[in-house]
């Protein structure tokens, strides 16, 4: 690209004033705390693994892989943050911000097949327990529960974020999984059944599921460019033709560009194209302070005006 096209391109993506403060970029996390719960959730799966193996403990390689699989969720989240950041282009003029949506939808998918296979282990050793040794469980799965308790900590710090918040999701389905862990390996260590094993696993599983389909509810909501959670689209039709000036309003659209970064357009009917200045700085300041919409893009019609021009 030439210096000139770069230079035309950056004036078309601009706001000036009176234009949307948003530059298009996602909200930015802390790179150290996405990193730091992908080093930890990536070692301690490695570890959870050679335990599991050592013990003959098929929950802790099952474990493991649940944690294996929740570290590349993470540092896909972290990906999907840096590239975020980057704002509109001559490509995407809305910027980059959801990919981080992106990104927490198919996080949130990965958690339903990871749950689908627990599930799966779970029924099948209702009719076939493993031997387990309860004891390396209860260590193991002891160490496992720190570290997913320091690292949900660490993630919960940014839930506005909504990929942050998938990832955390992930997080605590280990967090869960590492204290039902340390039950069955409890009740296994001082003779119980090894069935308390699967039963516990069903149980945590349907509390996950149930956080991740909030994720992949909102996630689906945005992508399909719905209305932002919490906010009526005949509230914000209203607030626009309250305005002085205003006689209508149609073709109305309010979405989510990404979370926390809302915008609306409309065609609005005035008495006169000569108030149209006041009007369009009238509507900005109510949708920006009822609604929270900074991105406002408005046509103006105004047809009694056009009518006396051509004489009707």
């Amino acid at each position: 690209m030439s210096q000139i096209q770069k230079t035309k391109q950056q004036a078309l993506s601009s706001h000036s004033h009176g234009d949307s403060e948003l530059d298009h970029s996602a909200q930015k996390v802390k790179t150290s705390v996405l990193a730091v719960a992908v080093v930890l959730t990536l070692g301690f799966s490695v570890a959870e693994f050679v335990g599991g193996f050592l013990s003959n403990s098929l929950a802790l390689i099952g474990d493991a892989g649940h944690m294996l699989t929740d570290s590349a969720s993470l540092l896909f989240a972290l990906v999907a943050n840096w590239l975020s950041r980057s704002g509109a282009d001559d490509h995407h003029s809305f910027g980059h911000a959801r990919i981080e949506v992106l990104a927490a939808f198919i996080n949130a998918l990965a958690m339903f097949v990871v749950i689908g296979w627990v599930f799966y282990e779970a029924l099948d050793r209702f009719t076939n327990p493993p031997a387990v040794s309860g004891g390396s469980v209860i260590l193991i799965a002891s160490i496992g529960l720190c570290v997913n308790i320091g690292v949900a900590w660490s993630l919960s710090r940014d839930r506005d974020n909504l990929n942050t918040r998938a990832a955390l999701v992930h997080v605590l389905g280990d967090l869960l999984g590492s204290f039902a862990a340390i039950i069955a390996g409890t009740v296994i260590y001082f003779g119980g059944s090894t069935i308390i094993d699967p039963i516990l696993s069903i149980l945590i599983g349907c509390l996950v599921l149930h956080a991740a389909w909030g994720v992949l509810r909102d996630t689906i909501h945005i992508l399909l460019d719905g209305v932002p959670q919490g906010m009526k689209y005949e509230d914000v039709g209203d607030a626009i033709a309250h305005v002085d000036g205003v006689k209508a309003v149609h073709d109305l659209h309010v979405w989510s560009m990404s979370p926390g970064q809302y915008s609306v357009t409309a065609h609005v009917t005035i008495d006169t194209y000569q108030h149209w200045p006041i009007i369009l700085d009238e509507i900005r300041k109510t949708v920006k302070e009822r609604f929270g919409i900074d991105h406002v893009t408005l046509q103006p019609e105004w047809i009694h005006d056009v009518d006396t021009t051509l004489g009707r």
